[in-house]
């Protein structure tokens, strides 16, 4: 067994700053450099391996194992949801569909900055909730691109407005499995989410619109943001608290939808920006036409919601999931302290998992194929017209799915290797202003991983631990992994190249990063603001909960 090392040189310095030459080669390569994504991914992929094998010693065995691990995950789940939508959208352009779907949005509301809070932050948090893992993003952004905004606004602004649901994503996921790894009580983790989150929701839908049109276009529409804000933090903070995190952000972004529509039938912004070509309201479709394009996207949303639920992917996971053992890796990596517990006499040591699992027909984007073959039977597409169009979607997106397999390798051996715990560490070491830095590094653990799942599940022990020595809630530090993580959420690259993948822009993920660094950053800020005064400055400290087993 190979045991995690985290300052290899000796120097904490040092070894932070090699643990972050990959980070460095991906971000600068992609935001200055200007070279394209998937070269700039496997750049970063070999910097990674010549540090992990070079000077943290792993074993190359491992290393090439947590590569191939890594893009498999890549492929399967994540690459299979943007394959098979981009697939689906194709299907209803072709019919001429989508124009009609895009005249049928712009007739709830001409205006495209209410649009944007519909599509981007309501909508797109209602599949956040469902199936998460780029699913909203994709959806978003190729909705909001087809209403007529540029290609970067549909990419930035979907990235934007897919952070405040992301810690209840997927029916819970990332707080269920930082409950796992942290011994922490689900409940008091999802409320102590609940009690940071929901000041986000607020915020975000008029920082989206503030980013789309600035301050005087936020103050235009400011009572479709306040709904939709209210609409979503309320039953944000009443599912988490008093439920659990499973719900949270369906029950949340129905109420937010439904607040802005009753809203719109009694109000309506004094001027409409016209700065879109967004499809034209008066644009009219007989009702048969306009059901067909609803159609596909209705059987989108439920078989995705089916998709996600326990019981459903439970069974579709005995039929189709074997569990394959990474050979060279499972069991053979082993953290230490303090990233992990230390381990007392006589206690076996904790080796890291490495199991695949093939879970293939659970995975949402097989819900998303089976809604996309089942909308094109009803549209009236012959077998062949179907594989011809999933083939041409294929090569379509053919280099997105080599960004992604290689950028989901490259955090696999990060989080192999170490390297992320070692910068996790120089975070972590921070002293009083722990609870601040502690919250940032759950954004660092998204922004390197894609996921706040695999953040909270790389950096949940780290915060335990570091909080019980510091004197600070554990509860409170590790939903701030969660929390301050969604935010790291829109820069990191595999989300990107969703975004630009589903507005067919690919090739252009520097500019999308160039324009969502600083509204990632800012907003990882304040939630770190908040949480330190949450840890420190009555009567925040009276909102902290608490809670083990």
């Amino acid at each position: 067994m190979w045991f995690q090392h985290y300052d290899p040189l000796g120097n904490a310095l040092l070894s932070t700053l090699v643990a972050a030459l990959p980070i460095f080669i991906l971000l600068g390569s992609i935001a200055f450099l200007r070279v394209r994504i998937h070269f700039a991914a496997l750049a970063a992929l070999a910097m990674a391996l010549f540090v992990a094998i070079g000077v943290y010693h792993m074993p190359a065995r491992a290393a090439g194992a947590a590569v191939a691990y890594g893009a498999a995950y890549g492929l399967l789940p994540i690459g299979w949801i943007v394959l098979n939508l981009i697939f689906l959208y194709a299907l209803t352009v072709r019919r001429g569909l989508f124009q009609v779907l895009q005249a049928s949005l712009a007739r709830v509301t001409p205006d495209p900055h209410i649009q944007l809070i519909l599509i981007a932050f309501c909508f797109g948090a209602f599949f956040e909730g469902a199936a998460g893992f780029g699913t909203p993003v994709a959806i978003s952004a190729a909705i909001l691109a087809g209403l007529g905004f540029t290609p970067l606004h549909a990419c930035a602004l979907s990235l934007i407005a897919n952070t405040a649901p992301v810690a209840f994503g997927a029916l819970g996921t990332p707080l269920i499995a930082l409950a796992g790894v942290t011994g922490l009580e689900l409940h008091a983790l999802s409320a102590m989410a609940g009690r940071q989150l929901p000041f986000f929701s607020l915020i975000v839908p008029f920082w989206l619109v503030w980013a789309y049109a600035g301050l005087r276009g936020a103050l235009a529409v400011w009572p479709a943001a306040l709904a939709a804000g209210v609409g979503f933090a309320l039953p944000q903070f009443l599912v988490s608290n008093f439920h659990g995190p499973w719900l949270v952000d369906i029950v949340a972004s129905v109420c937010s939808m439904g607040t802005v529509l009753i809203l719109l039938r009694f109000w309506e912004p004094s001027a409409t920006r016209k700065d879109t070509e967004s499809a034209d309201p008066s644009y009219a479709a007989d009702r048969r036409t306009l059901r067909r394009a609803w159609l596909p996207w209705i059987i989108l949303s439920c078989l995705v919601f089916l998709w996600g639920l326990p019981a459903v992917k439970h069974s579709l996971d005995q039929m189709s999931a074997p569990a394959i053992e990474v050979n060279g890796l499972h069991g053979e990596v082993a953290r230490s302290y303090p990233v992990a517990a230390k381990p007392r006499p006589g206690q076996p040591i904790y080796a890291e998992e490495a199991v695949y699992r093939l879970n293939w027909l659970s995975a949402t984007g097989t819900g998303i194929l089976a809604a996309s073959l089942i909308a094109a039977l009803a549209l009236r597409f012959r077998p062949r017209e179907i594989l011809a169009e999933y083939f041409a979607t294929l090569l379509r997106v053919r280099y997105s799915l080599l960004t992604i397999a290689a950028m989901l390798a490259l955090g696999f051996l990060t989080r192999y290797s170490g390297l992320d715990a070692t910068l996790g560490l120089a975070l972590a070491r921070t002293g009083a202003f722990y609870p601040f830095f502690g919250t940032l590094l759950g954004w660092l653990g998204v922004a390197l991983t894609g996921s706040d799942t695999a953040s909270n599940v790389l950096f949940g022990s780290l915060q335990k631990i570091t909080a019980e020595q510091t004197g600070v809630s554990p509860v409170l530090m590790c939903a701030a992994n969660s929390s301050g993580g969604v935010m790291g959420k829109m820069i990191d690259a595999q989300s990107i190249v969703v975004a630009s993948t589903a507005t067919q822009w690919y090739g252009h993920e520097g500019a999308i990063l160039r324009y969502v660094f600083f509204h990632s950053l800012a907003l990882a800020v304040l939630v770190g603001l908040l949480v330190h005064l949450q840890a420190t400055v009555w009567p925040f400290t009276g909102m902290v909960v608490g809670g083990s087993r």
